[in-house]
């Protein structure tokens, strides 16, 4: 998949990149020149590239084809293990990208390619054992609690040289947790530096995996200091933190125990400027829980039998009090761990349920629900909404929800669809003009889409007349 990207144009840090990202770019290349089939095979997966562009953020648009290919099946067919609808919300919208990688795969020889570079991935793999090993048992041995107990949760870190080595992709899936980590040149014949290695990256997520089981055995009790939600709405936090008690806390434990385990006794003032920093950030329970893990470092206990009592240890009001006092900063640092539920995941699939049965209002509450607290693909859940508004006969509502539709989403079939009814209703408003456009855009969006084909073509040949009773068909829908 990365390989794939390189040969389309993303190019982020090539130049302090490892010498073998160059090299199997140079290999990918010249198989590329000397067969007009391999070429081809290039020019129509890059064209597909061109068509979803997630953002202008070089590393958001890589993570939708990481989620995808951490959900795929290995060569030769790269084919999703999951449905469309149970991907990752940005994985789904690249889902029919596997398809075009088969023949690229096959095309350019990535096969003999790899075979060649095994041995530079292996070398990788080895400066990672003992540093990845030291950070394990550091970690199990400071929370005093075993990573093994934790039945049926995976985690598992990739190394690759195909990405920028400023970057670490980090991500949780229901039970699994993945790091995708690509490893910069190593220009040091002793021991590296732990920042070289992305050592703290990989740690905060083995955390995460450490941490976010004790949160959801405890949800009765994390949910008491729901409240807190209200005290950072001010804050420059990232929205689902805002949203969602049970992330805020975990993160605010998490990044106290980061402050903890850093530097030296003799360091005390710089971690509690680092403290404050994150309290600062949106992060209010950090102090609290930093306090509270001092106690916890003396104390026999594991913090998986810790974990209750430092919870019901907080108190609310105290904590609302000073959280109302703190003069926010301007800007947070971005959690690394990207966070993607399979139970939220369904919200919007039982929302179009919910539609298609001829409930409106059910499958509303659940899209807002889902825009609310940006769970899955938000312009997925706007075009729900838009499509209530035409159940509802609220043209102008609907004519809204679906232009947010077509800019918060980059699904063909969010997008294109979108456009469908967009062209309909200006029909009906008798804006022919205007109605032509999104007719074409339709078609150039959903281009590879039958159905969507089929009905921007009928609206380019004639005006669009709404039948006696205005349903739209379970095959309209982009959850279908």
């Amino acid at each position: 998949m990365l390989t794939a990207l390189n040969a389309c144009g993303y190019d982020q840090d090539l130049t302090i990149s490892d010498a073998t990202r160059s090299n199997v770019r140079a290999e990918v290349d010249r198989n590329l020149r000397e067969s007009e089939e391999a070429e081809a095979s290039r020019t129509e997966m890059c064209d597909f590239m061109q068509r979803h562009v997630a953002a202008k953020d070089p590393n958001r648009n890589l993570s939708q084809y990481i989620s995808l290919a951490l959900y795929m099946d290995g060569p030769p067919h790269f084919v999703p293990r999951l449905r469309e609808e149970e991907l990752p919300p940005d994985a789904g919208g690249v889902a029919g990208f596997g398809k075009l990688l088969e023949p690229f795969y096959a095309k350019a020889g990535l096969h003999g390619i790899w075979e060649r570079h095994r041995r530079d991935y292996a070398a990788a793999m080895m400066r990672y054992h003992e540093p990845l090993h030291k950070m394990v048992f550091d970690t199990e041995i400071y929370l005093k609690q075993p990573s093994s107990q934790y039945l049926g949760k995976t985690f598992t870190i990739y190394l690759d040289f195909m990405g920028s080595p400023n970057e670490t992709d980090a991500r949780n899936y229901g039970s699994s947790y993945y790091v995708v980590v690509f490893p910069a040149p190593n220009t040091n014949s002793g021991a590296e530096p732990a920042a070289a290695l992305k050592m703290d990256q990989i740690r905060h997520t083995f955390l995460h995996y450490e941490m976010d089981p004790l949160a959801e055995k405890h949800f009765s009790t994390i949910k008491r200091l729901e409240p807190l939600l209200q005290s950072v709405k001010r804050a420059p936090l990232e929205e689902s933190f805002k949203n969602d008690i049970s992330l805020l806390v975990t993160e605010c434990l998490i990044r106290a125990i980061e402050i903890r385990t850093t530097g030296t006794k003799s360091e005390e003032a710089m971690r509690a400027q680092a403290v404050d920093d994150q309290v600062k950030q949106g992060y209010v329970l950090t102090k609290t829980f930093y306090d509270a893990i001092v106690a916890f470092e003396k104390d026999q206990v594991s913090m998986r039998e810790a974990y209750g009592a430092l919870l019901e240890n907080v108190d609310l009001k105290k904590e609302e009090k000073a959280a109302a006092e703190v003069q926010y900063a301007s800007a947070a640092s971005p959690e690394l761990v990207r966070l993607s539920r399979p139970e939220e995941r369904r919200m919007l699939i039982a929302a179009e349920k919910r539609l298609a049965a001829g409930d409106p209002k059910g499958a509303q509450e659940l899209a807002q629900q889902a825009l609310d607290k940006k769970i899955g693909d938000q312009g997925r859940a706007l075009f729900i909404l838009a499509e209530v508004a035409v159940a509802n006969k609220n043209r102008d509502g609907a004519q809204d929800n679906f232009q947010k539709a077509i800019a918060a989403s980059n699904d063909p079939k969010v997008v294109g669809w979108s456009h469908v009814y967009l062209g309909r209703i200006l029909d009906m408003k008798e804006d022919r003009e205007a109605a032509l456009v999104e007719y074409k855009a339709a078609l150039t969006t959903g281009a590879e889409l039958p159905e969507i084909k089929a009905a921007a073509e009928h609206g380019l040949a004639q005006v669009y007349e709404p039948p006696a009773k205005p349903t739209a068909p379970a095959t309209e829908r982009p959850g279908h």
